[in-house]
Formats: C-alpha cells, structure tokens, sequence
C-alpha cells in the first residue's frame, strides 16, 4: 500500500540509510563500471531483419555491463531500503525506478568516451549522483519525514536532468531512431511516472505517463533529423517532459486550467528558447 501524506501525522522521523550498506553498494556499482571499462572484450553484432530495416544490436560486455549495472542498482536499493524502520516489502519497486535509470544514464557516457580525464570525471560525477539518489530514495520512503518535501524534489529534478543526459547522449553518439523510440519513451515514461508519484504522496499515474512518453517520443522523432547539436536536441525534448509532467500534476491538484495552461507554456518556452539560443 502506498504511502500517503496526513498533514495531521508529526513529522518528526528522521531517518539516514545505514552508512556500511551505502558505501558497500555504491562500490559496488561504480566497481562493475570500471572493470567493464579495463577487461578485454570482443565485439559482435546481432542482424536482425525487421519488416527490411536491417538493425543491428550490439553484444558485448559493454552493452551487458550496463544492464547488469542497473539490475544491480534495483536490487542494491531494495537491499539498503530493508533497513528503514518503516519499510513495506510490497512497495519497494517504486524505489528502484530512478537509481536504475541513473545506473543505465551514467553507464552510457562512460561506455561510450575513451578513458581520460573525462571519462574519471564522468566516473566521479556518477559516483555522486548515484550516493544522492539512494539517500533521497531511503528519505522518500517515509512522507512523514522532515526532509521529504525538499527529497522529492530532488529526486524530480535529477529525473529531469538524467533524461537530458540520456537524450543528449543519443545525439552525440548519432543512435538510429529504431534505437531512440524505445529508449525515450522508457525514460520518459519512468520519469513522468515517478515524478508524478513523489508530487502526488504516492499516487499512481500510469496513464499520464504513457501519454507523456508518447508525445516524447513523437517530439524525439520529429527532430531526429533536423540539423540540432546534440545539447539543442536534448532540451527541445526535454521541454515537453518537464510541461506536461508539469501540467499532469497541477491537474490532478485541481490548479485552474489558465493557471496550468500558464505554467506549462512558460516552462515549454523556456527550453525552446535556450535550445534556440545555442544555435547560434
């Protein structure tokens, strides 16, 4: 059962993920990157034949490494979040959302660049992000935390920039589109969904969610062409995620329609004019 806010409950818990778990997990993770980065591996390829797109899928210890990555960040998470004196088995899984996007985000630059200054400064970056997000995690647990307004709009705002990474990464990288539907809507769909949820106290909005993940991915693929840097088109894709998430909520809380209508065009605007302005 979901956890939902009562402003008449105290907030006077006040509770810190054990400190020997952390540091064990997160090793764990940023260890999984590194020996991935330094072990010989070979390269193959998968051809497959869809519909006479010939699409090949890449098999190496570079692509596993990173689902492995976030596999072991889910269960990681589940494992550190046992420890919370008001843990619910049943309700776990909404917690393994956003460390397994940040473990898939911050596994694809690292695999992606030649080690480096950049790549070390990637690897400690990513070490960071992944402590935050498992502490902010372990926080949202409980909504009658001090901390858990000023956690869950952490959490939402590292959803944010995480899915502009993603994106942004895909346009340097020059992914296929057959590649970036998938990977788009997913993000998109996880981030709207969580979003939602932590604004929400809890409640579920799997519809919005999809919705928002479609009109993503019609957005991503409508620019795919277009002659865009990569950071340009990572912001116009960003902007309907962060408007309509946006809106999403503000409509379930009952804001006036002009008010919503407001909000999300400003903030849609913002980002088209900043991904406008790097144009030039």
């Amino acid at each position: 059962m979901a956890c939902h806010y009562n402003p008449a409950m105290p907030n006077e818990s006040q509770h810190l993920p054990d400190p020997n778990r952390l540091s064990v997990l997160t090793a764990s993770v940023l260890l999984a990157y590194a020996l991935a980065q330094w072990v010989e591996q070979q390269s193959f390829s998968l051809e497959l034949n869809l519909a006479g797109l010939l699409v090949e899928l890449p098999l190496n210890l570079t692509a596993t490494a990173t689902l492995l990555a976030a596999g072991l960040t889910a269960t990681g998470m589940d494992w550190l979040l046992r420890a919370h004196p008001r843990f619910v088995a049943i309700n776990s899984w909404q917690h393994w959302l956003l460390p397994a996007l940040t473990a898939l985000v911050v596994g694809v630059p690292l695999y992606t660049f030649p080690t480096g200054p950049a790549w070390w400064l990637m690897f400690g970056l990513g070490g960071v992000l992944l402590l935050l997000v498992f502490i902010a995690e372990y926080i949202a647990v409980d909504a009658t935390d001090l901390r858990y307004p000023a956690a869950s709009a952490g959490l939402i705002a590292l959803s944010y920039m995480l899915f502009f990474v993603l994106v942004t990464v895909l346009g340097i990288t020059g992914a296929r589109l057959i590649f970036i539907v998938p990977a788009v809507f997913l993000a998109a769909f996880l981030v709207g969904l969580r979003a939602i949820n932590l604004r929400l106290y809890g409640r579920w909005e799997f519809a919005w969610a999809a919705g928002i993940g479609l009109v993503c991915v019609q957005v991503a693929a409508a620019m795919h062409y277009w002659p865009l840097l990569p950071i340009q088109y990572g912001l116009l894709v960003l902007g309907p995620l962060y408007a309509l998430t946006g809106f999403s909520i503000g409509y379930q809380e009952q804001v006036p329609n002009p008010r919503l209508a407001l909000e999300g065009g400003l903030g849609l605007a913002v980002f088209c004019i900043m991904g406008l302005l790097l144009s030039g």
